[in-house]
């Protein structure tokens, strides 16, 4: 396993003293990156945070692989119902390990698909199941409180969209992934007879890639999460180093932590030059977005943080977004996501037209052509003041996927000790739930929905 973290042009001496920070303020922050090393430590050996011991969890990954060992050849299409954490990690595995939709060819027992319904649009939902076999569709319904509304609501959906075709088969089809003995859905799943597997209560959803919630989607559509853990083992060893040379979670959090509060770069784009990280790119916005974005410090103190994660593709994104990235506000990092070595280099025919836009490029690669443009998107931006950074993963795979993943939720932990907030709670989504879950009628959630309604009354009045 093999990434690097290169933080050089996020350097003064490359984007100027107004954008970029120096060597001695990242050598003054050092003990700063330590103590938040040692403080996050010492929280997660306690126990209040666990997923960065999920790789080392053996038999959690032994009685997945068994279980779809056992259903394999039995369905074409993998079907995941959850939101937010219970989905995106998901996403993020099946686009790294087998390439983003629709370029994954034919789907087939052997190489069944992923369907993952995240939202309630109704439309939406009734076109996924149309596009799928209920007697051919394994389904993996997902929620750590067991009662999450969008989860609910199509689970209920697709559940009686199943039994009409299976009847008392109905069951065989389905998983449940949620806390163990607590919550609506795993009361359900024990009455239904589902096969269930737990989320640890010390993992919080967007956390949760390398637990079941994660592992099962991936093991069931063929990935070898044996690797995959084993990737994120090797990086949780290196995460814990007090090295920072070694520490690239440590070092990345560092650094992004001085350029976001002693720069004012407000905004990070993670941008991926790989159409396989396109997911990870979706993963990581929810990662760093609930788990930075708070009202209040340790403290109680009141101090509206956060760093607005914004996902851009390379190349694509050159010619959609890089215009105001490098001549509007200069209130942003780039973090780009490279790629050493490619499935397939994408050799150029070597014909030449006797046109000079084509003819330089004959007999060169694909491979080459997007490593390119993406130094040189980095050089541009340099020119301009923006500060960048790169990430440089050896190559996409399982074991290089582990270990990333768990390098960004070390450093979005590490941030977290550094901003001295929680991160791993998320208070701001709460009231929109309590809201919603008032507004369907839920028991228990009357003061919600009187809430909304004197809001309402507010509105006519404005």
């Amino acid at each position: 396993m093999h990434i690097q973290f290169d933080e050089r042009n996020l350097l003064a001496e490359m984007v100027g003293k107004q954008n970029g920070v120096t060597r001695a303020e990242i050598g003054r922050a050092g003990s700063k990156a330590l103590k938040a090393l040692k403080s996050f430590r010492k929280q997660s050996e306690q126990g209040l945070y666990g997923f960065p011991h999920l790789p080392f969890q053996a038999k959690v990954v032994q009685d997945i692989r068994k279980y779809a060992s056992e259903v394999r050849g039995s369905y074409d299409t993998v079907c995941v119902i959850g939101i937010g954490g219970s989905a995106l990690g998901a996403w993020a595995l099946d686009c790294g390990i087998r390439g983003p939709h629709p370029v994954q060819g034919a789907f087939t027992p052997e190489h069944p698909r992923l369907v993952i319904l995240d939202n309630v649009d109704p439309s939406f939902t009734q076109a996924a199941l149309r596009s799928m076999d209920p007697r051919r569709t394994q389904v993996v319904v997902i929620a750590k409180s067991g009662g999450t509304a969008e989860t609910v609501a199509t689970f209920l959906i697709v559940h009686e969209w199943l039994e009409q075709s299976l009847g008392r088969k109905t069951a065989g089809r389905i998983v449940a992934v949620t806390t163990e003995g607590k919550g609506d859905l795993f009361s359900l799943a024990q009455s239904q007879r589902y096969r269930t597997f737990a989320i640890p209560e010390n993992i919080g959803g967007r956390f949760s890639v390398l637990s079941p919630v994660g592992l099962v989607p991936a093991a069931l559509i063929g990935i070898d999460i044996t690797r995959l853990m084993r990737g994120a083992a090797e990086m949780t060893h290196l995460c814990w180093q007090p090295s920072l040379e070694e520490n690239i979670a440590l070092h990345a959090a560092l650094c992004h932590w001085l350029v976001w509060t002693r720069r004012g770069k407000s905004i990070q784009v993670a941008f991926p030059y790989s159409n396989h990280l396109w997911g990870t790119a979706f993963w990581f916005r929810q990662l760093w977005a609930e788990s930075l974005g708070k009202a209040h410090n340790r403290a109680g103190a009141m101090v509206h943080t956060g760093q607005t994660p914004v996902a851009a593709l390379g190349t694509t994104d050159q010619h959609s977004q890089v215009q105001l990235y490098i001549e509007g506000p200069n209130d942003k990092v780039f973090s780009f996501w490279a790629v050493n070595k490619f499935s397939s280099t994408g050799r150029i025919p070597r014909r030449r037209f006797g046109q000079p836009a084509f003819d330089a490029l004959a007999g060169q690669s694909l491979a080459k052509l997007i490593d390119a443009e993406r130094r040189a998107t980095a050089a541009a931006m340099v020119e301009y003041g923006r500060p960048n950074c790169t990430v440089t993963l050896d190559r996409v795979d399982e074991i290089h996927l582990g270990a990333f993943l768990q390098m960004m939720e070390f450093q979005t932990a590490f941030m977290g000790e550094l901003l001295d907030i929680n991160a791993f709670d998320q208070e701001g989504v709460e009231l929109g739930k309590k809201f919603t879950y008032g507004l369907m009628g839920r028991k228990g959630f009357e003061k919600y929905r009187r809430q909304f309604t004197a809001y309402e009354r507010k509105r006519k009045t404005v």
